[in-house]
């Protein structure tokens, strides 16, 4: 017996719930659209029928009736997320549909084990997490209740490949896999915004530009809606008891009380006039170039340093280890990028090259030199447009000067930040790393499943291990450390998982 279910039927006839009727329809299942609202449920049959029409003309029914669908062998609710609204459903559904039935819930915070025992067979229930929109996003996420038998996994399995995607399966827990990996993008961020360290439109900026990432996380938020990034961030807070790395933000609060909740509002983080666009448009960055045989010394031995050197002698630099120097030759620059930094910096020496130390492990006041100035990147440096600056009030403005000059050289970009460990892009990663590090540890998720789940379900340039293996795993526990030293905070502490590190990681699957 096929677990594809010929008869699909879905409750909700809103944005997700006609993307996923959509689907159901164009993979060849007869599709029962329900919503008790006519109008609402005018709106999802018109868009079914407008892009797919073929299939809607001969698959397609519409219903107010959810009796009409008594006969689905597969039903997915799409319904506001609401847990009381939720269970309710599935409770009428155990009475319309027949035995052996499957449910499915589209939530993506609710957690599914609380829903499945609303149902009278909560075997027969499971989480099928679409991505909004469905008919783009190229990923399903599947949660296993405490409840789901083997069985209604095939069904969710299977219905999903059939609607061409590409399925992860997920423990239930808190934001299941992909939303919980990618709490510390917004999470994060907001933490630097109070802590003083970048404004928003700077944090936005270095991610986009710095990291690769599309949107920034307060672009991010305006987009989703910032009420419904704090419902999510309180139902984590409420459903790990006070897990200190999912604790909500002020921040958010207070925008939500003002009711300056994003682009649905015309005001979030930014404004969002009608005739015009919320920002200017990212620049392009300069070629390398310019080097013309200066002689800089680039300190270190992880991946950072060695494209660094590369960065620097493409754009005609004569970039060396600091000990390939001598006899004459002394550097006009030094560029110390290890990680983790020594207990004994290089530093400055009196009438010596000035120093720009990278700020990953420690920030540029806790590596002790006051005449230092800060950078951050993160490799690979061939995506990365910008890097992040930092000064002392002592940081001469010589040394300064130095270092714009050589970055933009190098060909990138250049963003001026507080002093911090890390300072924006180096600490919002290194936090991705270490949540999947987490997830995958407490059996979640597999590597491969979080790396997937956050490039086809998020658009993320790369996933976390792969994030992870291009900087080195060695170098992210570094930042992590780095920031509880210096923060004393619980939400940095390393998962158990990349403190293992070494050749084991990531864990066989």
């Amino acid at each position: 017996m096929s677990d594809l279910p010929e008869r699909l039927g879905v409750v909700g006839a809103g944005t997700m719930g006609a993307g996923i009727a959509q689907l159901g329809v164009l993979a060849g299942m007869e599709t029962w659209l329900h919503d008790p609202f006519p109008e609402a449920l005018e709106r999802g049959e018109r868009y079914v029928r407008r892009y797919a029409e073929d299939a809607a003309a001969t698959h397609l029914h519409a219903s107010t009736d959810l009796t009409e669908l008594s006969d689905c062998e597969l039903v997915i609710e799409a319904v506001p997320e609401r847990a009381g609204l939720k269970s309710n459903l599935f409770a009428q559904l155990s009475e319309v549909c027949r035995p052996g039935t499957v449910l499915a819930t589209n939530t993506s915070s609710i957690l599914v084990t609380s829903l499945a025992g609303a149902a009278a067979e909560p075997h027969n229930v499971v989480g099928m997490h679409f991505f909004n929109p469905p008919p783009l996003m190229k990923l399903l996420e599947v949660i296993a209740a405490e409840q789901t038998g083997k069985r209604a996994l095939a069904v969710a399995r299977a219905t999903g490949e059939a609607m061409g995607k590409r399925v992860i399966v997920a423990t239930d827990g808190p934001g299941f896999l992909v939303n919980r990996c990618n709490r510390p993008f917004g999470a994060e961020a907001l933490r630097l915004l109070q802590e003083g360290v970048a404004a928003h439109e700077q944090i936005d900026r270095i991610v986009r530009l710095g990291g690769g990432f599309r949107m920034g996380p307060f672009e991010l938020m305006d987009l989703v809606g910032i009420d419904v990034g704090f419902e999510v961030a309180k139902s984590f807070d409420a459903q790990s008891f006070g897990e200190p790395r999912w604790i909500p933000s002020p921040l958010q609060a207070r925008k939500v009380a003002a009711g300056t909740l994003g682009r649905k509002t015309g005001s979030g983080w930014y404004d969002y006039p009608r005739d015009a666009e919320y920002r200017a448009a990212d620049p392009p960055a300069p070629d390398p170039a310019g080097g013309d045989g200066e002689r800089v010394a680039v300190d270190g031995w992880g991946a950072l340093a060695h494209q660094l050197r590369e960065r620097a002698r493409e754009a005609g630099f004569d970039a060396r280890a600091p000990e390939d120097f001598g006899g004459g030759d002394e550097p006009s620059l030094v560029i110390d990028a290890t990680v983790p930094a020594p207990a004994s910096d290089i530093g400055a020496l009196d009438g010596g090259p000035p120093l720009v130390a990278i700020c990953a492990d420690r920030s540029l006041s806790g590596r002790g030199d006051p005449t230092a100035a800060g950078f951050h990147l993160l490799p690979p440096l061939d995506s990365a447009r910008l890097v992040e600056l930092t000064r002392l009030p002592t940081t001469p403005e010589a040394t300064t000067r130095a270092a714009e000059s050589f970055f933009t050289r190098c060909g990138f970009l250049q963003e001026w930040v507080g002093d911090a460990p890390g300072l924006v892009l180096g600490r919002i990663v290194p936090q991705l790393v270490n949540e999947a590090a987490f997830a995958i540890g407490e059996g979640v998720g597999t590597a491969d499943d979080v790396d997937t789940g956050l490039t086809l379900g998020l658009n993320h340039p790369r996933g976390p291990i792969a994030w992870g293996g291009e900087i080195g795993f060695d170098h992210v526990l570094a930042a992590i450390d780095g920031l509880w030293d210096d923060l004393h905070d619980p939400r940095y502490r390393a998962a158990p998982l990349l403190r293992r590190g070494g050749p084991e990681w990531p864990p066989p699957t």
